[in-house]
């Protein structure tokens, strides 16, 4: 087994920085590298010393999509006891927010898993793309379902079919990405954003990825249903008072997550 596939630093107060480490391979998402990110995001949702988890490939690339070798003696018998969607549900679950800074290629499980994040930085080197169809093969964690959600059936369609990798302007154009900065800049603004929700009450930023979360694809009356009962849920919480009564004195809050 390789090691350090994955590391984790804390450059900040209240912030993780995930950083993929396969870069010969361009960080393709093997079986070993997928367990220790789910591990580390179980882990990190658990710690109240982390307050936003910023997740990231390097200066040079993000990740190229899955380990291709595998492909060629996999059945659909071994895929499926993998059960690889556990990985991805532990990403899927977190209930901290998720900033992947996203430099170079984001290709098939890639830009699935940059899709998993709440907020993305690219760089105007990133190019993203779903190009299973190139092998035979079609997204399987979410190519054909978050994207379409992300940017609509028309221009998903284009990307899962040709196969296409698109730009960084292109992908911010869509509504794929937040923001789009200079590549030596794209995980210094990721961390600056982390930081900034590290100053926010860690209840609140749960409850608004929640109900956003569950909320996409529930009827408009049921998801506005869920908003109205979150709202008025923070009201009996310290965080709130503490936030209005900061504000009022003109002072830095201090949140405590309850």
């Amino acid at each position: 087994m390789e090691e350090q596939l994955i590391i984790c630093e804390k450059p900040k107060e209240g912030v993780s920085v995930i950083t993929l480490n396969r870069p010969k391979v361009r960080n393709a998402l093997n079986s070993e590298l997928r367990q220790q990110m789910a591990d580390l995001f179980i882990q990190l949702n658990d710690d109240p010393q982390t307050k936003a988890i910023v997740l990231t490939g390097g200066d040079k690339v993000f990740a190229a999509g899955a380990d291709i070798n595998d492909f060629l003696t996999t059945g659909t018998a071994d895929m499926y006891l993998r059960r690889s969607e556990r990985y991805w549900d532990a990403i899927t679950h977190c209930s901290k927010p998720i900033i992947a800074a996203v430099n170079g290629y984001a290709l098939g499980g890639g830009c699935e898993l940059a899709m998993h994040a709440d907020i993305i930085i690219a760089g105007k080197s990133a190019k993203f793309g779903q190009p299973e169809i190139k092998i035979g093969l079609m997204p399987g964690a979410g190519g054909t379902q978050r994207l379409f959600r992300a940017i609509g059936k028309h221009k998903a369609m284009k990307m899962v079919l040709t196969g296409d990798m698109i730009s960084a302007d292109e992908a911010d154009t869509m509504g794929l990405v937040s923001e789009v900065v200079d590549d030596e800049a794209t995980i210094t603004r990721a961390i600056e954003i982390a930081e900034q929700l590290s100053n926010y009450s860690p209840i609140a930023l749960a409850q608004i990825k929640e109900v956003a979360t569950l909320g996409a694809d529930m009827p408009l009356e049921g998801a506005l249903a869920l908003e109205r009962k979150a709202f008025q849920i923070l009201f009996d919480t310290h965080d709130q008072k503490e936030g209005a009564k900061a504000f009022l004195e003109k002072r830095p809050a201090e949140y405590k997550g309850y």
